[in-house]
C-alpha cells in the first residue's frame, strides 16, 4: 500500500512557473491544503499509522508539507531524492512564455502534457519513469510519499502500467492524494464541504 502525496500550493504554481528541482514556498492556501491533507490521511490510516513508513521528496515545498504531515501523524520523514520532481534543466523556474520567448521553437509541436520533455537539457521521459520504478520496486510495506505533480503522474503511471499519453494526463490535485494498491490507484479526497474549504 502506497499512500502519494503531492506537495500543497506553492507561490511559483500560482504564477504559472514549473519549478523542477528548483523551489519556492507554500502559500497560506498550500499550507491550509497540507494540513487539510495531514487529517484526512489520518482518517484512512485509522489505527494503522505505526505500520507506515514516510518518504519525501529533499525539495523545500515536499519538506515544508511533510512537516504538517508530521505533527498530525505518528512518522518520521525520510527524505528519498528519487522522489524529486522533474527537471527541465535550464528552464527550472520559467513559464512556458518565457520559455517560448528565450528557447524560440523548442516547444513547437508540443501539447499541453508534453512540453516537460522537450528541453534540451531536461531529464528525459524515459530516465524520469526508470527512476519511479526503481523507487517502487524498493517499497517494503506500507508507505506515505510525498512528491510532485509531474513526477506523481509518472509514479501512478508505471505502477499501473499506463502509456505515455495516460500518464501525462493524469490529474495533480493538490488537496487529495492517491491510493496505490494492487496494480491500481484511486483518488482519496474529502467531502465536498471540506474540499470547499481548501479551495476558497
Amino acid at each position: 500500500m502506497i499512500y502519494l502525496l503531492r506537495h500543497g500550493e506553492t507561490i511559483w504554481n500560482t504564477l504559472g512557473r514549473f519549478q523542477g528541482q528548483k523551489d519556492s514556498p507554500l502559500t497560506e492556501r498550500g499550507i491550509v491544503q497540507a494540513e487539510q491533507m495531514a487529517k484526512l490521511l489520518k482518517k484512512e490510516m485509522a489505527g494503522s499509522e505505526q505500520s507506515f513508513q514516510l518518504h519525501v521528496s529533499p525539495l523545500g515545498r515536499t519538506q515544508e508539507t511533510a512537516a504538517r504531515i508530521e505533527r498530525v501523524l505518528p512518522l518520521t520523514a525520510r527524505p528519498e531524492s528519487r522522489l524529486m520532481e522533474v527537471t527541465v534543466g535550464s528552464w527550472d523556474g520559467m513559464t512556458k512564455f518565457e520559455i517560448d520567448n528565450e528557447f524560440p521553437g523548442m516547444l513547437d509541436g508540443s501539447g499541453a502534457f508534453d512540453w516537460y520533455f522537450k528541453s534540451p537539457d531536461g531529464e528525459s521521459f524515459d530516465a524520469a519513469c526508470a527512476r519511479a520504478k526503481d523507487w517502487i520496486v524498493d517499497i517494503r510495506g506500507p508507505t506515505v510519499a510525498i512528491s510532485h505533480g509531474l513526477f506523481g503522474r509518472l509514479v501512478r503511471g508505471v505502477y499501473a502500467g499506463l502509456s505515455k499519453q495516460e500518464m501525462l494526463e493524469l490529474p495533480v490535485p493538490q488537496d487529495g492524494f492517491y491510493r496505490l494498491c494492487d496494480g491500481d490507484f484511486s483518488l482519496v479526497s474529502g467531502s465536498a464541504d471540506m474540499i470547499a474549504g481548501v479551495v476558497a
